[in-house]
């Protein structure tokens, strides 16, 4: 029996998740190093569920420090077959205002390159398919939630994932807008690639907390930490009520678009994959190799 069906990676600002029944904590290790902290399980509108603060509690690691891979890892290890990532960023677009939420559908890559974004390497090769990169199905419940809740929400959009951890400067922010991207972000795109790959479905739920830097010639301040802070703790309790109500409506069977996304996807062939790949990805590959070890 799965310890959680549904993960929940609280970026920042949120550090909990109130109202979790029967809660405990537990501390996994994984084949690539720890998590950003341990997971706080217990029930949540009557399903099995897993929160990670992706930075931690205190905030101790930046975007580009962050363990994507044992993150992930660790909610496959629990179980999970869904993921809501809720996150702030900043908006590249008048119409998406500050204390508004976005559910992009699509990501866009400035990261340099050097965060860990695959399970696989050193001996094992896979491509996943990842045009269609998070969950329709989650992404419409999320919606729906949210609009009930009476959030401004926003179906659809593009998420690029800048590098940090400063800030954009002005020029790069004016010219995210003219290639058409919506929201930016620090964090999401490894979380969504490493998702797929453990056939996990994967939604971004986007706080706006302010208009990145673009507007300030039009009386608007640069984005701060400190307007982020202010707005993101606005909206946590709204964050929480929508999660509240997205939990009991998430299907009690795994995403269809996403739970056979390594099938096709391994390149190497099973005869040369040595003993210590196949027990480091035994959770990841199991099934897809000598008849489906686990």
């Amino acid at each position: 029996m799965p310890e959680a069906e549904i993960g929940i990676i609280g970026g920042s600002g949120l550090y909990e998740m109130a109202g979790l029944e029967d809660r405990r904590e537990e501390a996994i290790e994984t084949p690539f190093g720890e998590p950003s902290d341990s997971y706080q399980l217990g029930s949540l509108g009557g399903r099995k569920v897993a929160f990670l603060s992706r930075h931690g509690r205190g905030h101790r690691h930046m975007p580009s420090e962050l363990n994507y891979r044992a993150n992930i890892w660790g909610f496959k290890k629990l179980g999970a077959d869904w993921i809501i990532a809720v996150s702030a960023v900043g908006s590249l677009k008048e119409e998406l205002r500050p204390l508004d939420i976005v559910l992009p559908d699509q990501f866009f890559d400035r990261t340099n390159q050097a965060r860990k974004s695959t399970f696989f390497g050193g001996g094992v090769v896979a491509h996943i398919a990842f045009a269609e990169p998070m969950s329709k199905e989650l992404r419409e419940i999320i919606h729906r939630s949210a609009v009930e809740a009476g959030a401004r929400v926003h179906l659809g959009g593009t998420y690029l994932n800048m590098e940090g951890p400063a800030f954009s400067t002005r020029a790069e922010s004016n010219v995210y807008r003219q290639w058409g991207m919506d929201i930016i972000g620090m964090t999401n795109l490894a979380e969504a690639k490493l998702a797929r790959e453990a056939e996990i479905a994967y939604q971004t739920m986007a706080m706006v907390t302010d208009y990145d830097c673009w507007r300030s010639q039009e009386g608007f301040a640069d984005v701060s930490v400190e307007a982020v802070v202010e707005n993101l703790l606005k909206n946590v309790a709204l964050a929480r009520d929508i999660i509240r109500a997205v939990i009991p409506r998430i299907p009690d069977r795994p995403d269809p678009a996403v739970s056979g996304a390594l099938k096709n996807a391994i390149m190497t062939d099973p005869g040369v994959i040595t003993p210590e790949d196949r027990r480091r990805l035994r959770l990841i590959i199991g099934k897809y190799i000598n008849g489906g070890e686990k």
